[in-house]
């Protein structure tokens, strides 16, 4: 009965409103202008975009988000429901790992402690490939963990393989490399002892390349070694370069995990050492959880580390770390309700200070809103300042949602001073769940409108036509799924110089940014035929 009612409420959270929104350029458009092209093509076996070959990531969430289509349409519902089904799975699995490791009360703190933070939450309301990974490469650790404990071992090293073979077919090789490094650690911290035999790690080898021998091993047979050549030499140098100026500092991920994952973030804090050096979560545990602790703990290092060296900086490439967060997380709160861990002060205020800044910044949107336009001569960007000349409908009311969530967080806090744990800790993750919730409805719609908006409005505008539409000095997906672009049949179209000073053979337009617009407005054969919000459309002669 819980795992139905699990179940129906992960529905309730992550299905209704996936279509309330635009996707956002880049990767939500990226992945669903793929399994659009898929569609029109009837070419499922490789990855394209604008209809030429795409070698920055393998198909299994493609096909998802193409099935997903076949269902309900090429729309934005479809390219988000595929992460929808991912999140009702997670927290089914949360809530049953926590339940065999402990019993169903730290199943549902881990649920809780997932959905109830703000990224974990978010993500499995978008169209990005990361939660469906994420969701395979911890199953394949946790089948791989459960080898030392299982009465069946060579059924967990058969999972472990196939869920690998899974998560590399969703996003590429990445996934092997933070197995073998989470693999390598464990093993190191386990002084060479890790509970797997070689025969064992044979079958998790074994099974994982002919899980991805399901479409590596028929895109070689089909079309030869090239797609396969191109899309490894593009894992290695997203892996040693910054990607489409992605860079970032060293601690980039570090700052994305705390804010981000609140509150469960600011549970990870309470395994700070207490005064006379002894484990404030000390105690009686089984071997099983002590073990499954190591795990998670490594998985989390291994991922963040690796992502803080890695050169290109992306929010969600530390994403994989919710996982291994949240539990770290829940069982702390497990603990504290249990009354076996203390929660100091300094825990609580830590807690109170962020979730008052994070409510804050929700109660200044509308104000921003309402007064841009004593903000802009202060923003030194002109794109930026074009932006918020969108007219998006703000009103003073709206800062209502901020100011409870606040509210809401002080409450929590002062029951957690008043030693009222369980109460203080549902109060926080339930009103944060509700805020979420708020903020995915009402503000994310206006804060598009921002962003891109203006350029979804004229890409939508040319929706079914017969001409080429085309971006100027940026990068984007958007305007081939939003003007539902076919395959062209004059390959000219390829080459931008054509576009721009050949003889075309349809009507041809053009979209920049306003900082980017000067030498294209000079071009003798473009005419500027509007602006807005930041964005300056042409149309050739």
């Amino acid at each position: 009965m819980r795992y139905l009612l699990i179940a129906i409420a992960a529905a309730i959270l992550f299905i209704p409103f996936l279509g309330a929104v635009h996707l956002f350029d880049w990767d939500e458009i990226n992945f669903a202008e793929a399994a659009r092209e898929m569609i029109v093509s009837h070419n499922y076996s490789q990855v394209q975009i604008d209809f030429m070959p795409f070698w920055e990531k393998p198909p299994l969430f493609i096909w998802l988000q193409a099935g997903s289509m076949h269902l309900f349409g090429i729309n934005e519902f479809a390219a988000r429901f595929p992460n929808a089904i991912i999140g009702i799975a997670t927290l089914l699995c949360l809530y049953g790992i926590g339940r065999k490791l402990a019993d169903a009360k730290l199943g549902l703190w881990w649920a809780l402690a997932y959905a109830g933070s703000w990224l974990p939450h978010f993500y499995f309301k978008s169209g990005i490939i990361d939660p469906t990974f994420n969701f395979f490469i911890f199953l394949a650790i946790y089948c791989a963990f459960r080898i030392t404990y299982a009465t069946r071992p060579s059924r967990m090293a058969i999972l472990s393989g196939i869920f690998l073979g899974l998560a590399v077919l969703t996003k590429g090789p990445v996934a092997i490399l933070i197995s073998l490094l989470t693999l390598l650690v464990y093993w190191i911290c386990k002084k060479g002892k890790t509970g797997i035999t070689l025969l064992q790690l044979g079958i998790i080898v074994l099974c994982t390349a002919l899980t991805t021998a399901l479409w590596f091993g028929y895109e070689i047979l089909s079309h030869g070694w090239s797609f396969v050549n191109q899309f490894i030499i593009y894992q290695v140098r997203l892996l040693t370069t910054p990607d489409a100026g992605h860079g970032g500092s060293f601690f980039y991920h570090w700052i994305v995990l705390l804010l981000g994952c609140f509150p469960a973030s600011m549970f990870l804090f309470s395994y700070i050492r207490g005064r006379k050096g002894k484990s404030i979560y000390s105690g009686s545990q089984s071997q099983e959880i002590k073990d499954f602790k190591i795990w998670m703990w490594v998985l989390f290092w291994v991922v963040l580390i690796l992502f803080s060296i890695v050169e290109t900086k992306i929010v969600h490439y530390s994403s994989l770390c919710y996982f291994p967060l949240s539990f770290l997380a829940a069982w702390q709160l497990y603990r504290i309700t249990e009354k076996k861990v203390q929660l100091y002060a300094w825990n609580i205020a830590l807690m109170l200070l962020i979730g008052l800044l994070l409510g804050l910044a929700i109660a200044l949107l509308p104000i921003v809103g309402l007064y841009k336009q004593a903000l802009i001569p202060y923003i030194g960007d002109r794109f930026a300042q074009a932006n918020l000349q969108a007219q998006v409908p703000w009103s003073g009311w709206e800062a209502v949602y901020g100011a409870g969530y606040m509210i809401l967080v002080v409450v929590s806090a002062v029951f957690l001073f008043r030693k009222k744990m369980q109460t203080g800790l549902l109060c926080l993750f339930l009103s944060t769940i509700l805020i979420e919730q708020i903020t995915v409805v009402h503000f994310t719609p206006k804060i598009e409108q921002f962003s891109q908006g203006a350029a979804i409005e004229f890409f939508k505008s040319h929706e079914g036509k017969d001409d080429y539409v085309q971006v100027l000095s940026y990068h984007s997906y958007a305007y081939l799924f939003y003007t539902k672009k076919q395959p062209p049949a004059n390959k000219n179209y390829y080459n931008r110089d054509w576009l721009l000073n050949g003889a075309v053979d349809k009507p041809t337009y053009f979209i920049c940014r306003n900082t980017d617009s000067d030498p294209w407005r000079a071009n003798p054969n473009l005419i500027v035929i509007g602006e807005k919000n930041g964005f300056v459309f042409f149309k050739r002669k």
